[in-house]
């Protein structure tokens, strides 16, 4: 237990550093406000180097500009979505350790059924990772009530299952940090587009009725330029739902090797003991 207990301070030291989520969507919303103003928004995108007139013909940036004040908070979700995915595709792969999650759980199994428990240690800290942590917590715990005459064989078991899950309570909550805000983005992103497309919608409905003489080119260009919320919205949606599948399939996966170790360790204890 006392590998286990050592691992809760480390793990809050390290945690007490990262940079809060919230700052990076801040960060992420000003530079998604400085693209839409300076980028999108740059004179040679329109007609007449005009931003308050019509898009360049062809000219794309133009068109997203010409979406709309929604248009910057559907550019900051596709920039949380893509950053924080990068950031758990790697932080999951560190998760990983060096090699095969299931052949070092098959290596374990087998290093337990031949009862040595320090080659088993030893490949916990050549794994490493969030899966070795776990298994690693699990064996100290087994080595030290392999040496206890005190406690029932019931009792010793329960004491290693106990260690196994204290370490992958600590380990699992860091995989699955900020999947909720993925979570989130694909939730709202289609929303958030809707919202814009509506008051796209309303704009060149509103400019045609004080126009007097129905005008069908400004119409199409009103409605291509609100659709265009729908088409970032539903793009980042999309990817958000895409990314959050993956890493919680992954996630899932390695959380099934950690209950297989811990399950074939307490059964192995079980039939040495």
């Amino acid at each position: 237990m006392s590998k286990t207990a050592s691992a809760t301070p480390k793990t809050q030291q390290a945690g007490k550093f990262k940079f809060p989520s919230f700052l990076v969507i801040l960060l992420l919303l000003v530079v998604a406000i400085v693209v839409y103003t300076y980028v999108l928004g740059n004179p040679a995108n329109f007609e007449n180097n005009d931003p308050k007139g019509h898009p360049a013909h062809g000219n794309i940036m133009g068109t997203i500009y010409k979406g709309g004040t929604i248009v910057p908070l559907l550019i900051t979700a596709f920039l949380v979505t893509l950053t924080f995915s990068i950031e758990r595709f790697f932080t999951i792969n560190a998760a990983n350790g060096r090699g095969s999650v299931p052949n070092f759980v098959r290596r374990i199994q087998s290093l337990l059924k031949e009862r040595n428990l320090d080659a088993a240690l030893a490949e916990c800290d050549k794994q490493r990772g969030s899966v070795a942590n776990v298994v690693r917590a699990g064996l100290t715990e087994y080595k030290a009530m392999s040496a206890n005459t005190e406690l029932e064989k019931e009792e010793k078991i329960l004491s290693i299952q106990k260690a196994f899950e204290e370490a992958k309570a600590l380990e699992i909550p860091t995989l699955e940090r900020n999947l909720s805000i993925i979570s989130t983005i694909a939730s709202v992103g289609t929303l958030i587009a809707l919202l814009g497309t509506v008051i796209g919608m309303i704009k060149a409905f509103s400019a045609l009725a004080t126009a007097g003489a129905p005008d069908a080119v400004a119409l199409s260009t009103g409605i291509s330029e609100a659709l265009i919320n729908t088409a970032l919205g539903i793009g980042t949606s999309a990817l958000s739902i895409i990314f959050y599948n993956y890493f919680t399939t992954r996630i899932d996966s390695m959380s099934y090797n950690i209950e297989e170790a811990g399950y074939s360790m307490g059964q192995t204890f079980a039939a040495q003991h």
